[in-house]
């Protein structure tokens, strides 16, 4: 994306946020904060959008949604530098001369407020940066042609994970294999979920 469209869209995004009361503005990013504290598992967008819709602020869902996008890296990249909540501010305004003071001060108070606790989480993520699963899902097949089975027409379970990277991107894996190792890919399952209920 040339840097004259991608200015013109945080300029977009920007308007939309100052369009915001500082006490919707607040309540978003209030939601965003409790997720980068490890609070909560994730931003609701539906749930956003919601609450600006009650509150009579018409914005469409793809709008709430750069919104939180353009929020959650503001103050990721805030508690990754180690910024105070004036030099949170300063960078905000270098970027953009259209923030109002009300929304700066809203924001200048939430990141004071909760800053230190944000970049803690985020070194510990770095340390245990791990992926997440979020998804399975599995099909039985027959091989046509395989490096694994030694006949053909023998049967294979395919099977599909959907990931979250530490990044926050979610990828999929999938692989192939023959019944018996599948069986003790389930053995392997079961015998972690026994042991994390004890935890």
């Amino acid at each position: 994306m040339p840097a004259a469209e991608e200015s013109q869209g945080v300029n977009k995004v920007v308007d939309n946020i100052c369009e915001l009361s500082p006490d919707l503005l607040a309540e978003a990013c209030q939601h965003i904060l409790t997720y980068l504290q490890g609070h909560s598992r994730g931003v609701d967008s539906a749930e956003i959008s919601d609450i600006f819709q009650r509150a009579g602020v018409r914005v469409d869902h793809e709008a709430v949604q750069n919104m939180i996008r353009f929020l959650l890296l503001t103050f990721r990249s805030a508690g990754k530098n180690s910024l105070s909540g004036d030099d949170l501010v300063s960078r905000l305004e270098e970027g953009c001369n259209k923030w109002p003071k009300a929304s700066l001060q809203v924001l200048h108070s939430l990141w004071s407020e909760h800053g230190a606790s944000v970049h803690t989480q985020q070194e510990i993520q770095a340390v245990l940066s791990i992926s997440q699963l979020v998804d399975m899902q599995w099909k039985l097949g027959m091989a046509v042609s395989s490096d694994t089975c030694r006949s053909l027409n023998s049967p294979y379970v395919s099977l599909l994970l959907k990931v979250v990277e530490p990044s926050g991107q979610i990828s999929h894996r999938s692989f192939e294999m023959t019944i018996p190792q599948f069986q003790n890919f389930h053995k392997q399952f079961k015998e972690m979920a026994a042991v994390m209920e004890t935890v």
